[in-house]
């Protein structure tokens, strides 16, 4: 399983840990709340859906009279309706669980911490400060990167390397804030732990930070390899 189609599998079943969906539903929410997913089609979520399936982690339903009776009428099959299986909820608190290395890159992360509201404080905790010490690491590299080219670089070339060293400085920021209130014992507005997330689209509490919020991994200027 590639790591793009694991995080996938991630969002879809924290999703259905809110309640059941159909697959419209569900990419939906998936462009809308997790912006990392807006460029997933209905050929990548669907075969994610039945590997879920035949996995045990959920099942398929009929989406009931009140969507029978237009189908009826048009022809068209019934919507079918995902459900989380106790195996799946299981398996799911079992990846809420893990703190290793994949957590803390780009697009792994934006999916962890917008099911933050499903996780523990340790765990958060973990993860945070894994994002924060990898993108401290990634700043050194940018910084060093620039040193070594400042005059080999024109101006805009300087400036949009300038602009990704910024980006992930405000993001390293975030983050502190962020463990601060976390080692306070502060939470941030939203489901308790261990309630599903109940609002995740943007803006609202528990949301993913928005495009431009944190940096994409080709940052500009992240030349260092």
């Amino acid at each position: 399983m590639s790591r793009r189609s694991g995080i996938l599998e991630f969002a879809v079943l924290g999703l259905l840990r809110e309640a059941p969906m159909h697959g419209y539903e569900l990419r939906k929410r998936l462009n809308t709340s997790l912006g990392v997913f807006r460029a997933f089609s209905y050929g990548t979520l669907y075969p994610c859906l039945k590997t879920l399936v035949a996995n045990g982690w959920l099942i398929e339903e009929s989406g009931g009279a009140q969507d029978d009776a237009p189908a009826a009428l048009t022809g068209r099959r019934a919507k079918i309706v995902y459900r989380l299986t106790a195996e799946g909820k299981e398996h799911f608190e079992e990846l809420l669980s893990q703190t290793g290395p994949d957590a803390y890159e780009d697009e792994h992360f934006a999916a962890r911490f917008a099911f933050f509201g499903q996780t523990s404080r340790d765990v958060r905790m973990r993860v945070l400060e894994g994002r924060r010490s990898r993108l401290e690491e990634r700043l050194e590299k940018m910084r060093a990167s620039l040193a070594r080219t400042r005059e080999r670089l024109d101006d805009y070339t300087l400036e949009l390397q300038r602009h990704g060293m910024e980006s992930v400085e405000r993001e390293v920021r975030w983050l502190n804030e962020l463990i601060e209130s976390e080692r306070a014992g502060r939470d941030l507005k939203g489901p308790a732990h261990g309630d599903p997330a109940r609002d995740t689209t943007e803006g609202a509490p528990g949301a993913l930070p928005r495009p431009g919020d944190t940096p994409r991994p080709d940052a500009p200027g992240d030349t260092a390899t």
